[in-house]
């Protein structure tokens, strides 16, 4: 946000039509939101209008969607907190229309975090069942969920999903992951992904 920043994403960002939301938040989050993002484009169906992101004040948005220095500045004024309307009413809103466009049979993968409930609970409450997430998120950290969507999106391994409403959200932690093992070819190989964390 500074002027003096010179790199391409803050010039970007000062100029309009800005940068695409996906990677000013990865810029922001490091490596969580850059695994959601990763995986989230490999993975949408479909694919080009699949990946929404919630922000602070302007609802579920789409990843390629630009974001200038002003609607960064605006983001910043609201603490993504679920008892705040001016976070809370935009995310219920687009919610509503999400679970309209996608129909009684649809799913909504959320890669966020399901240990509290700022993000869910206005989700859940609208759509009910059709909300899902990753098994194998339940006990791992932000930085261990980043390297796990990474990898199973390089690898092209989709996770298994489970309804948000049926599971415990805490559970207990996984062991950790797997250095990657690198062949000739240059590719990784990892461990089966598919297998998930909770029975």
């Amino acid at each position: 946000m500074s002027g003096r920043a010179s790199f391409d994403l803050a010039q970007r960002v000062r100029d309009s039509p800005g940068a695409p939301l996906g990677e000013v938040f990865s810029f922001l989050s490091g490596l969580y939101f850059r695994g959601k993002l990763t995986y989230a484009r490999a993975f949408a169906q479909p694919p080009d209008t699949g990946v929404l992101v919630i922000t602070p004040t302007d609802g579920l948005r789409p990843a390629d969607e630009p974001v200038d220095l002003a609607r960064l500045r605006r983001f910043a004024t609201v603490d993504i907190d679920g008892d705040d309307p001016r976070y809370r009413e935009p995310l219920v809103r687009d919610a509503r229309e999400l679970a309209g466009r996608i129909g009684a049979a649809g799913e909504v993968i959320l890669l966020g975090s399901i240990a509290t409930g700022k993000y869910i609970e206005p989700l859940l409450a609208t759509l009910g069942k059709r909300l899902r997430f990753p098994a194998d998120f339940v006990g791992r950290g932000d930085m261990s969920r980043g390297g796990l969507l990474l990898r199973c999106a390089r690898a092209g391994i989709e996770l298994t999903y489970v309804g948000v409403g049926e599971v415990v959200r805490h559970g207990p932690r996984p062991p950790r992951l797997p250095p990657p093992v690198r062949d000739g070819s240059g590719a990784s190989h990892i461990f089966d992904a598919r297998r998930p964390a909770i029975r």
